[in-house]
């Protein structure tokens, strides 16, 4: 009974050897910046074998042609299959818009008031333990002005998302 499961196992992995060599020996011709593996497709475009290790194709997208843009400026377009929304809504949440932001900005100023106020030109008051810690009044004060400069990001950002936003018609 070994025997058989051994002439069995042998004789289905001979005749797989075969089939596997045959499918690595399929060749792909190529024809310009297309590749095929039809070889009568290859002899009526004149396509030129290609030769040595495997070839991966991975399929792109073809760029869409974009209308030109408006004079003077680009031409700022919705993605396809987006709702179109109309101008008298677009101005209302553009200004919602502009609001919100400028909003956030004066709060983002009066916060850098006060932080710039606390800090106070680089030497804040010491609080309680940093008398006796020089060290932790040193980390308080590089802390404070780490926050100084990120509220600082924060405002010109908010500035350039205000700039970015179409003229309010008043």
């Amino acid at each position: 009974m070994k025997t058989l499961s051994v002439l069995l196992l042998t004789a289905v992995a001979a005749a797989g050897v075969p089939l596997q060599a045959q499918a690595q020996q399929e060749r792909v011709w190529r024809c310009g910046n297309e590749y095929t593996n039809n070889a009568t497709v290859a002899q009526q475009r004149g396509c030129k074998i290609m030769e040595g290790g495997n070839l991966t194709i991975v399929q792109g997208t073809r760029p869409v042609a974009s209308a030109a843009p408006a004079a003077g400026g680009t031409a700022v377009r919705s993605p396809a299959g987006s709702p179109r929304v109309e101008g008298t809504d677009q101005r209302a949440r553009d200004g919602e818009a502009r609001s919100v932001l400028e909003a956030e900005l004066r709060k983002a100023q009066e916060r850098q008031t006060q932080l710039l106020r606390d800090y106070n030109n680089g030497e804040p008051e010491k609080q309680g333990s940093e008398s006796k810690n020089y060290q932790k009044y040193l980390d308080r004060v590089a802390e404070m002005k780490a926050e100084i400069a990120r509220n600082e990001s924060d405002i010109a950002g908010l500035q350039r998302e205000i700039g970015r936003l179409p003229a309010v018609n008043r």
